[in-house]
């Protein structure tokens, strides 16, 4: 058998050490920047959800722009729907929410805390008292005022970062216009650059990754959708003054398995007791979640989503968490996204592992009969 030459395999290892620093180098730049690329991350995937739509408005006959233009339009159209329908429930609710503050921090001092101290033996009303706080202020004055300074130096910087919301909302469509018309050209230029004898198998992982992900997420948006409006609509009719908000959150958590509906049932069962001080309306509040969760295990996922992604919800938290703490809002933001795709590599790996002489071993397996590696027994008497 012909043997690689040393200079082959140390040639080797240098490509894959450059293809490792250049990976590195990328998720450097990428922290670096995460402030200001959340706009354009956001434009790149609403293009890239746009693109098949758009795809197929060109192959009926539309030229480029105008099948862009038109999805462009129905997406900027659902948006100012949905803010039309949201945003004055939302802020009903919100208002609603400070009104009732009082009756929760009395609930809270009240009813809450004695439960819990009467459990655990630690005097907790005393440590969160509110004329305890302000004696305690009162006697570390200096320490306050380094408080103080420090609260007024963040809320300038929050002033500074509305700013930048502001202008990253209304960079957004603009991004998402000019993604959207050029995005099979950038396809085309980013598959240039893939090295020749690597392109067959680098495109069939980035259709397999484009197909995982697709499907995850516009299945994952349609289940959050229909949960919110179920569980707000729901926790409405159950009575709860602030159903609808609750709603919404447990909806919009629901792309991280079992933090949607937990912090639903835990905000309901809360604001249940605050508002009316029963168990009846905490039994109705389980009701909803409950049928809530019924009806996304055995219809909603299996239909919508399915296991397109093919990650434990195990790995799904920790993706979240991860890409939190590493990148911020844009971390959790990509988490799915990479997670999926590390996930289509990793199922690579393991096919390209399975049939490798690693795994198979040197000498080929032996069957005869039976299992591999057993032998008949030899009759007796012969």
């Amino acid at each position: 058998m012909d043997r690689n030459h040393p200079l082959d395999d140390i040639a080797r290892f240098l490509r894959r050490l450059q293809w490792t620093a250049l990976g590195l180098g990328l998720c450097w730049l990428l922290w670096l920047l995460a402030p200001i690329l959340t706009p354009f991350v956001l434009a790149a995937m609403l293009a890239w959800l746009g693109d098949p739509l758009a795809d197929k408005l060109q192959r009926a006959g539309r030229s480029r722009n105008a099948a862009v233009a038109l999805v462009f339009t129905a997406m900027a159209l659902l948006v100012i729907l949905a803010l039309v329908l949201l945003v004055p429930t939302i802020e009903d609710q919100i208002h609603t929410l400070v009104l009732s503050m009082p009756k929760y921090r009395a609930w809270f001092m009240q009813t809450a805390l004695p439960w819990a101290e009467a459990r655990t033996g630690i005097e907790l009303t005393r440590w969160l008292d509110i004329g305890s706080l302000i004696d305690l202020v009162r006697d570390n004055w200096e320490r306050a005022g380094g408080v103080a300074s420090t609260l007024l130096g963040y809320m300038s910087r929050s002033g500074f970062a509305l700013l930048a919301l502001v202008a990253n909302v209304a960079l957004l469509p603009i991004i998402t216009f000019f993604f959207l018309r050029d995005w099979d050209l950038l396809v085309a230029r980013v598959a240039s650059l893939v090295p020749r004898d690597h392109l067959a198998t680098t495109s069939r992982l980035a259709r397999e990754s484009s197909e995982v992900l697709g499907g995850f997420l516009r299945g994952q948006f349609l289940v959050m959708l229909i949960l919110g409006v179920m569980y707000g609509v729901g926790l409405w009719g159950v009575g709860l003054d602030l159903g609808i908000l609750i709603g919404i959150i447990a909806g919009l958590l629901t792309f991280v398995p079992y933090v949607g509906p937990a912090s639903g049932i835990i905000l309901g069962c809360i604001a249940a007791l605050v508002q009316f001080g029963d168990w009846q309306h905490v039994a109705g509040v389980l009701v909803v979640f409950g049928l809530g969760q019924v009806i996304e295990s055995y219809w909603l996922t299996p239909k919508l989503v399915g296991d397109r992604i093919g990650l434990h919800p195990v790995a799904v938290i920790f993706a979240v968490l991860a890409g939190g703490q590493l990148f911020g809002f844009l971390g959790m933001l990509l988490a799915l996204p990479v997670a999926a795709i590390a996930n289509v590599l990793l199922r690579y790996a393991q096919e390209r592992y399975t049939h490798s002489r690693l795994y198979a071993g040197e000498q080929p397996a032996i069957v005869m009969g039976g299992a591999a590696g057993t032998y008949p027994r030899e009759p007796e008497g012969e």
